[in-house]
């Protein structure tokens, strides 16, 4: 009876330590659970930004697709929006409509003209978190792209476009325009092989001389980190015109002393690393 007695203590003294070790085990176990749902949670606070990038004139979405091959390689969402080119306050309306469906931090990328576009759109915005210009424009209020083009010598860009009319939505005609295909090489895309630059001359999408006109009522650079790409080579805005520009926006600067107007496609990888820094 004794020993009958010992047994079933043991066996109750085992069971009672071995249910203790699996409750223990459990605790620690949903502890560590916690412990990484709430590392995932503090690893999604803190989410790459959504890269935002805006074609100039006489261009299309897929003048970034090095620069997007690049971004995505490391795991940064990207948008490449199709810029209507009709008009500031339209084509910055739009970029606001697209910036809408966005959701988190953004870094808003302009190029050419673009650059115009990210300025006006981006005013107000508390989710854009830098502002990169690549060979674009950076209007105060009150400035257009069209003056800014002429603010200092160098640009040949009047010499070589074709204007055309266009039936504007509410009646009458508007104007755009068009690189001359067999001028786009030189003109917009002299660093760019030929077969690339011709396909790019036949794709150009036009821009509405209202576009370049219309003056800016917002200057974003004002309130928001920007950062600048000087094209040195660039014969649609003067190089002196980029660079007064970005100094005075107080950006980030590189400048590529052999870059086309065309260096998202002629130098994805620098471009790249520039919305890089702006990124991180």
């Amino acid at each position: 009876m004794f020993r009958f007695s010992r047994i079933r203590s043991t066996v109750h003294n085992v069971a009672t330590v071995t249910i203790a070790s699996m409750v223990t085990g459990s605790l620690l176990a949903a502890g560590t659970v916690s412990s990484s749902a709430a590392s995932h949670k503090a690893g999604a606070g803190k989410a790459k930004p959504t890269i935002v990038l805006v074609h100039g004139a006489f261009a299309d979405a897929s003048s970034w697709s090095g620069v997007i091959q690049r971004l995505q390689r490391d795991s940064y969402p990207v948008v490449a929006t199709a810029n209507p080119l009709r008009g500031l306050s339209s084509d910055a309306a739009y970029l606001r409509s697209v910036l809408d469906t966005v959701e988190g931090p953004v870094v808003l990328v302009g190029h050419s003209y673009g650059g115009s576009v990210i300025t006006e759109a981006a005013a107000g915005d508390p989710d854009v978190k830098a502002l990169v210009y690549i060979a674009a424009f950076i209007p105060n209020v009150g400035e257009s792209a069209g003056e800014l083009a002429t603010k200092f010598p160098g640009s040949t860009l009047g010499e070589a476009v074709n204007a055309a009319s266009y039936p504007l939505p509410g009646g009458g005609t508007g104007t755009e325009l068009t690189i001359r295909q067999d001028r786009f090489h030189q003109q917009f895309a002299a660093d760019v092989p030929v077969t690339t630059a011709a396909i790019m001359a036949a794709t150009q999408r036009p821009v509405s001389t209202l576009a370049l006109e219309e003056k800016a009522s917002e200057a974003a650079w004002q309130d928001i980190p920007s950062y600048a790409l000087i094209a040195g080579e660039d014969y649609n805005i003067p190089p002196k015109a980029e660079q007064w520009m970005a100094e005075r926006a107080h950006a980030h600067t590189v400048t590529i002393d052999s870059a086309s107007h065309a260096v998202t496609v002629s130098h994805p990888a620098a471009v790249t690393d520039l919305i890089l820094r702006a990124a991180r």
